[in-house]
């Protein structure tokens, strides 16, 4: 059991063959130590040195190897501790991937604490002036662009709800629902609009980069008004400027709701003391018929692609609707550069509707060479139950616009 100990604690080079086999031996006993080296020391006892280990003793007795001076320097020993990998390299590697993950999973889960925090990680929109404008840019695509090479107001509409959402979303208050926050989720609450205003200055074309700024601020004791600004993002110009005001409804009664005081809590400090950025437009908006109406589209129903999350018809599909009876020349030739809506309904899944429009002016035939146009517009159902009253203003298109729309291509030869 010693010469076990022995080698395992103090391993050596094995004896060289000049060796004789009495260097091996120690005083006072026949046990065999292998791989160390012998020899008479001048007081007569037998001296073995261990290779580069203090002298140790075994049984009492000193033990020292044997060391030629033609020995070279043999190479450490292979054991189990100096065949292990480099554990600070392994560390390291596990380290980064650890950070990385917990990168990843905070951007996922990612809900904003201060004001200087509020940045959207993926890149969709950003808060400024301290923390009460939310801040968004798009690029207007081929296909959100008409015959006339411009953004049509449904597009911009989109663009302007796109922006509210990201704001509710990135100010960290969207919660299940589709713009609501936590405590709306709780008590099944839903915002749905009840006005819009907007005036569009300049339509803005293919490749065009606009800048949206949204806010939102509190309307009479159960309603909030939220505001848009849309500038050309090169050149600073101001494009479009809207207004709306939003109640809540119940998702399941369908029936309008006062706002609670946890939900009140939730955005009161996201409300913006300030007036509306169109000053309102009170002019009374009076109710057609299919006697003082010029123009009548019926057979309108809603697509399952047409309806929210809500499962509630978005408020950008009934503009679309209203200008389905609005008269071809005017289309032509003019274009949408103010307009109005109150929301008096919403329509259901199976709902059919009725699109009404009564147009301004004298002469119905000649619109095409009118200048500023004026018409009112109605959309109700089949039964004759409102959903939206408006009230859109046109203005002659540009002189390159108009010429787009009239271009005939050559008849080939």
């Amino acid at each position: 059991m010693a010469t076990a100990a022995t080698a395992s604690i103090f391993p050596v080079p094995s004896p060289s063959p000049d060796a004789g086999a009495d260097g091996n031996k120690l005083v006072g006993g026949s046990v065999k130590l292998q791989g160390l080296k012998s020899k008479h020391a001048s007081s007569g006892g037998l001296q073995v040195k261990a290779h580069a280990q203090a002298p140790p003793k075994i049984n009492g007795s000193t033990v020292e190897s044997l060391k030629h001076d033609d020995d070279l320097p043999s190479p450490p020993p292979r054991t189990f501790i100096n065949q292990l990998p480099d554990w600070s390299m392994l560390l390291a590697a596990i380290t980064t991937i650890f950070l990385a993950a917990e990168k990843q999973w905070m951007m996922l889960d990612w809900k904003p604490r201060r004001s200087d925090m509020l940045i959207d990680p993926f890149g969709i929109g950003r808060i400024v002036q301290d923390g009460l404008v939310f801040r968004q840019n798009f690029s207007i695509r081929s296909y959100e662009i008409g015959a006339d090479r411009t953004a049509s107001i449904e597009t911009v509409m989109n663009h302007l709800q796109e922006t509210a959402l990201n704001h509710v979303k990135t100010a960290g208050l969207l919660g299940d629902g589709f713009g609501s926050t936590p405590e709306m989720c709780k008590k099944n609450l839903i915002w749905v609009v009840t006005r819009m205003q907007v005036v569009v200055d300049r339509y803005p074309t293919w490749g065009d980069v606009v800048q949206v700024d949204t806010w939102v601020s509190a309307s009479g004791k159960n309603g909030m008004r939220r505001d848009w600004l849309l500038r050309d993002c090169k050149t600073g110009e101001i494009l479009t400027r809207a207004s709306s005001v939003w109640v809540m409804m119940n998702k399941l009664t369908r029936r309008l709701s006062k706002i609670p005081e946890e939900v009140r809590a939730e955005i009161a400090s996201y409300f913006v003391n300030s007036a509306p950025i169109l000053e309102e437009d009170n002019r009374k908006l009076s109710k057609l018929d299919d006697n003082t109406a010029d123009y009548i589209r019926t057979g309108l129903s809603p697509r399952w692609n047409d309806l929210d999350v809500n499962q509630h018809v978005n408020n950008v599909k009934y503009i679309g609707w209203i200008l389905e009876s609005a008269p071809q020349p005017i289309l032509e030739s003019h274009e949408l550069s103010a307009m109005t809506l109150e929301y008096r309904r919403e329509c259901g899944r199976d709902s059919v509707l009725q699109s009404l429009t009564a147009v301004s002016a004298a002469d119905v035939g000649n619109l095409a060479h009118r200048g500023q146009l004026e018409c009112k517009h109605l959309l109700r159902l089949e039964d004759g139950a409102e959903i939206v009253r408006g009230r859109t203003e046109w203005r002659p298109k540009p002189v390159s616009n108009f010429d787009i729309v009239n271009q005939v291509p050559a008849e080939s030869i």
